[in-house]
């Protein structure tokens, strides 16, 4: 899912994301839309989709990560999180209710219920009580939404509006946490099915962790969700990282690499990363990738150099269409060889050359 933290993608329109991306879904911040424009102007405006013009699916994170990765001043209680915003420092409380509310009222397709992120490393101790909180917390989101989530949701609300959500109620995903304690992620994978979610999500991982680590709490939380609903892994990765975690079993994954590396010069091909700003690329007339899309064939690299190295705003938007391009088709190419049962040859034969390319 291409990540679009204040209600869309940066630099891109959402006909570009349609058209050159084909992204079927992408992510939108609790935290950021909360309090910026604010729930007033989403509500008003009739909720995201409508206020975006995105018409495709869109799955809201819980604010959980933002509160612990850009909060000052926060503190943790049972009733939620006390923080100092990033924005202006006004002192903000963020209950599980109020975030599954937030999420209602944006309008999402797939909310995510609110956990509290543990840092790496904590103590088992520690991670032990995130845990039993982030499972409190998972029984009063689904209470909420049960209860409440039809009030607030912006098709459920209006039904005579012309939407391709209407009659479809807002899916709620749980977030196995853990750290990389095994039976801790067990214990969490299991509590999280007993409650009952329409997905299931794996987060607190790409939190400064070794990748080794990573790989680990996918391996110690996937085996015991269920496998007939949606299993997704949070804020990664790199395409080799995914496709390991695709043949553990991972079903969905959102990233702000692809944008964000764009911004910084490198673009994704076959063969590894390359930074477009390097000079051996002065004099490049091929394409950024041999598969990228046919409407970015017509770009050199020399030309993209030369556009990112004037600071030209088109270099930062081809850069990533290119990326979300690449992570796109690397998933579809994905689901083909699942298909076909050739999936396992497929990784190791993109991981190969990726990995070993001189060009990096």
């Amino acid at each position: 899912m291409p990540v679009g933290t204040q209600g869309m993608v940066k630099t891109l329109s959402p006909d570009e994301l349609i058209d050159v991306v084909d992204a079927k879904i992408i992510l939108g911040n609790t935290y950021h839309l909360y309090l910026r424009p604010g729930l007033d102007v989403i509500r008003e405006m009739g909720g995201l989709h409508k206020f975006t013009t995105w018409e495709k699916p869109i799955l809201t994170d819980s604010g959980g990560f933002q509160v612990w990765s850009l909060a000052k001043l926060r503190k943790i209680s049972e009733n939620g999180v006390e923080f100092s915003n990033h924005l202006d420092g006004a002192k903000t409380m963020l209950t599980p209710e109020l975030s599954m509310e937030i999420q209602a009222t944006l309008g999402s397709d797939i909310a995510m219920l609110f956990d509290e992120c543990p840092p790496y490393p904590c103590e088992e101790k520690y991670a032990a009580n995130s845990l039993g909180l982030t499972t409190r917390w998972a029984r009063r989101c689904k209470e909420w939404h049960e209860v409440n989530a039809s009030k607030h949701v912006p098709w459920q609300l209006n039904t005579q509006t012309e939407t391709l959500h209407t009659n479809l109620p807002q899916q709620i995903f749980g977030i196995v946490q853990g750290s990389t304690y095994a039976d801790l992620r067990e214990q969490s994978a299991k509590e999280l099915v007993e409650i009952g979610f329409d997905g299931y999500a794996v987060g607190g991982i790409s939190v400064g962790e070794p990748e080794h680590e990573m790989l680990r709490a996918i391996e110690n939380a996937v085996p015991f969700l269920p496998k007939n609903k949606p299993r997704y892994a949070m804020g990664l990765g790199t395409p080799p990282q995914m496709l390991e975690m695709i043949a553990r079993g991972v079903d969905m994954f959102d990233c702000v690499m692809p944008t964000r590396v764009a911004r910084h010069g490198l673009a994704f091909t076959a063969d590894g990363p390359i930074h477009i700003k390097n000079k051996e690329f002065e004099f490049d007339s091929t394409p950024l990738d041999e598969n990228t899309h046919p409407s970015l064939q017509k770009y050199s690299r020399s030309f993209i150099r030369h556009l990112f190295r004037a600071s030209e705003m088109l270099s930062l938007r081809l850069l990533s269409l290119h990326n979300l391009h690449f992570y796109l088709r690397l998933m579809s190419d994905s689901r083909e060889h699942i298909a076909a049962g050739t999936f396992s040859k497929f990784k190791n034969d993109f991981n190969q050359r990726y990995l070993n390319s001189t060009l990096q």
